[in-house]
């Protein structure tokens, strides 16, 4: 029964993935749960509703995403970095958290899934190194915080992604003067009978 509900939402948000893919993303869910028994890694608790509320709420953004290294900051459960980095091997995903207990089961995640493509950093955000062409965030911070903690990451040229439920008017207005909104993209995830919106902003002219 996961499987068709995880196809007929992947189908309904217009995204194709193997069978092989599918079956890792059912594969982590069901790690994701395993290890939340124990380390309190995400509110839900219901396999069904993880499907919707995690899975295909991370996929939403797929489609909208641009090519290079992807940044996700607060990964907490590995949402969205981990089922990014499964629909898209070629993608390599950087994840960074400050809480261990969380980047355990990142590195847990990683080993037992057999992703490639996926690093895992037990650090404060502002205290990493590197170039990045897409940073995202899931609930993380405020978009101007989330700006200020992840600057000195993006690479020229490059986009944040910032994942948020309601549209935030408030915060878009609170901008740093360089810093504009590319997109701001309402999303329908199927199951999920909230809000979603995806906020791509990019710093400079």
């Amino acid at each position: 029964m996961s499987q068709t509900s995880l196809a007929a939402g992947l189908a309904d948000l217009g995204i194709a993935l193997p069978d092989a893919a599918q079956h890792q993303l059912l594969a982590f869910r069901d790690l994701l749960l395993k290890w939340n028994k124990t380390y309190n890694l995400t509110a839900l608790r219901d396999p069904a509703q993880a499907i919707s509320h995690h899975l295909l709420d991370s996929l939403a953004i797929l489609p909208h995403f641009g090519s290079g290294p992807l940044l996700d900051v607060g990964s907490g459960g590995g949402l969205p970095g981990i089922p990014l980095a499964i629909a898209k091997p070629e993608l390599a995903v950087t994840m960074v958290d400050t809480v261990q207990k969380k980047t355990t089961f990142l590195q847990q995640a990683v080993i037992e899934l057999a992703l490639k493509n996926v690093t895992v950093h037990h650090a404060r955000v502002e205290e990493l190194q590197g170039q990045y062409a897409q940073i995202s965030s899931r609930a993380f911070a405020e978009l101007g915080l989330f700006i200020s903690l992840t600057r000195h990451l993006l690479a020229p040229g490059g986009r944040w992604l910032a994942m948020k439920g309601v549209r935030p008017d408030e915060e878009l207005k609170a901008l740093p003067a360089d810093v504009t909104a590319e997109a701001i993209i309402p999303l329908t995830v199927p199951g999920l009978a909230a809000e979603r919106h995806l906020i791509i902003l990019k710093a400079g002219s």
